[in-house]
């Protein structure tokens, strides 16, 4: 048997409805309860639900349809459901929020005055009402997060088109996750600050994506939600496009990350290119698209979420670390190793960035040398006839780093330091002194080395790793991370970007509308935020509505 009654004139988001329905079910002597505002979506649903009742019929969108499936006629029941529900509206009503009273408006123009500052629209309320509120925005200067679905296509490219007019953003719809000046929005994570700036058009990617960016000890500045078919033939990437612009302007995200679901050919190729001007490293995963080249440029391309966190980690270690060093622009790039295997791999990853084919009879121990770079393998018997091996004895390295103090051509220094049973007590401590010699030169010579061997060795490893930071050593963790900084070392500095930081990306200040709980999320981390308890116009009724808007 199913009782019903409706609360005119109360719009309420649908989530809190949802938990008001499951705390009035648990009610002795009820079986269900499913409370939905009167929209036409939701009296099909009732009805196709088995909670229908004829009272529903007069119901608008403005009003709240509380239906109890029960065993029993029972009237007193009915008002104790009532009182439960009225009790619950008014604990809402209260929007306390982390201690705090919620600040609310029922008014649009009352949201604004509330929080003039306010730069950001907030959407969850069912999609067909989030174009129209979306468009009120865009007319007062702020940008829009439409965390509804269900909005159509032709909606969606009407208001970025006319965003993108403004110099603003649409994020959506559809857009579940966004975090922007360490605001979280909708469904989001709390992140440490970092250099990686990331764009998604995927919610759940963009949260993993920077999940696994944290736990590699590494952090993010903003993350930029796009909606699901931003990059569809349709849409074009139009959301895409001002996200790389506004990243591109910021100096805080030296590395971008980018995840979409599989693009549209056109619009990827539009977004690459946009990716290029940026200028950045950029790490880009089209979940889907085939990768067949592993980078194209400034673009890394990746074929999954982990390889797309760890390529980003490495490039943001990268850029942060070149920040700090000093070398001169175009200097050349010399490797002494003392590992064979590091060698030739160091001298194949240079190749690579240099665009050159390495020889295979690798001359004299030579792995590696083009346009005056080099990567010498010490442990070559060219250099070990009669000799022992440069991890036992250091002479011969040491003899070839001092050498390099006559050479300013050399921006660069790639080493290895091995440790282990069997190597030099202290290998790192050995070099101290030709390091010394080699730096007292003019120009400036970034030395960067890598560490092979445990903790647990004898010589320990991060008493070595001291030791050469010590002597003025960039440590780093990996041959990759290490020849593609001594790479971005000797390149030309980039352009610096003339345009002005958003204000979204500086400072936000968010008006809500829908979602109570995304409300006060927002307050508990401290963004100021007014929450817009909006209704439908006319209860509903559009042609009500428009003829309203015209008399305005």
């Amino acid at each position: 048997m199913i009782h019903a009654f409706i609360k005119k004139g109360c719009f309420q988001d649908s989530v809190s409805l949802m938990i008001i329905s499951r705390q009035l079910s648990e009610s002795d002597d009820v079986d269900d309860v499913s409370i939905m505002m009167g929209t036409p979506a939701n009296k099909s649903l009732l009805e196709n639900t088995g909670f229908w009742h004829p009272d529903f019929l007069t119901a608008t969108p403005n009003d709240v349809c509380v239906a109890i499936r029960t065993r029993y006629d029972d009237g007193v029941m009915v008002e104790t459901v009532r009182q439960k529900f009225e009790e619950a509206l008014k604990t809402l009503a209260q929007g306390n929020a982390g201690g705090s009273r919620l600040v609310q408006a029922r008014r649009w123009e009352s949201a604004c005055q509330k929080l003039p500052q306010a730069n950001l629209l907030l959407i969850s309320v069912a999609g067909e009402y989030a174009a129209e509120l979306a468009q009120q925005a865009l007319d007062n200067e702020k940008n829009v997060m439409i965390f509804s679905d269900n909005v159509p296509l032709e909606q969606e490219i009407a208001l970025k088109t006319a965003a993108q007019k403004k110099g603003l953003i649409v994020m959506g719809p559809d857009c579940g996750t966004a975090i922007l000046a360490g605001t979280p929005l909708a469904f989001a994570n709390v992140m440490p600050q970092g250099d990686i700036g990331v764009i998604g058009a995927s919610g759940t990617g963009i949260q993993e994506l920077i999940s696994q960016i944290a736990l590699a000890g590494e952090g993010i500045t903003h993350a930029i939600g796009l909606g699901g078919r931003d990059l569809s033939a349709e849409v074009g990437g139009i959301s895409a496009l001002s996200a790389l612009d506004m990243l591109k302007a910021d100096p805080e995200s030296r590395v971008l990350a980018f995840v979409s679901k599989p693009p549209a050919d056109a619009v990827r190729l539009r977004i690459m290119e946009a990716m290029h001007a940026t200028g950045k490293p950029v790490v880009a995963l089209f979940l889907g698209h085939p990768v067949t080249q592993r980078r194209v440029g400034n673009v890394w391309l990746a074929s999954t979420l982990d390889e797309a966190s760890r390529l980003a980690c490495l490039l943001a270690r990268v850029a942060r670390r070149s920040a700090e060093l000093s070398c001169i622009p175009g200097g050349k790039i010399c490797g002494l190793y003392t590992g064979g295997t590091l060698a030739a791999e160091a001298a194949m990853l240079l190749a690579e960035q240099l665009g050159v084919t390495l020889n295979p009879a690798h001359p004299q121990g030579t792995m590696l040398e083009a346009d005056g770079h080099r990567i010498i393998d010490l442990g070559d018997d060219f250099y070990t006839v009669g000799k022992p091996h440069p991890m036992i004895d250091p002479t011969q390295r040491n003899h070839l780093i001092e050498g390099l103090a006559q050479r300013p051509e050399i921006g660069v220094l790639l080493l290895d330091i091995v440790i282990g049973y069997g190597a030099q007590a202290d290998p790192a401590g050995a070099l101290a002194a030709s390091l010394e010699i080699c730096r007292r030169r003019e120009t400036p010579l970034a030395i960067i080395a890598t560490v092979t061997g445990t903790e647990q060795d004898p010589q320990g490893r991060s008493a070595q790793i001291a030791a050469l930071r010590t002597a003025g050593v960039t440590v780093v963790d990996s041959l990759v991370e290490a020849v593609l900084l001594a790479y971005s070392l000797i390149q030309s500095p980039p352009k610096p970007c003339h345009a002005e930081l958003p204000a979204l990306l500086q400072q936000v200040s968010v008006i809500n509308a829908g979602l109570r709980s995304f409300a006060q999320d927002l307050q508990k981390s401290g963004c100021p935020v007014v929450h817009y308890q909006w209704g439908p116009v006319a209860g509903g009724n559009k042609k009500l509505a428009h003829l309203l808007a015209r008399l305005k």
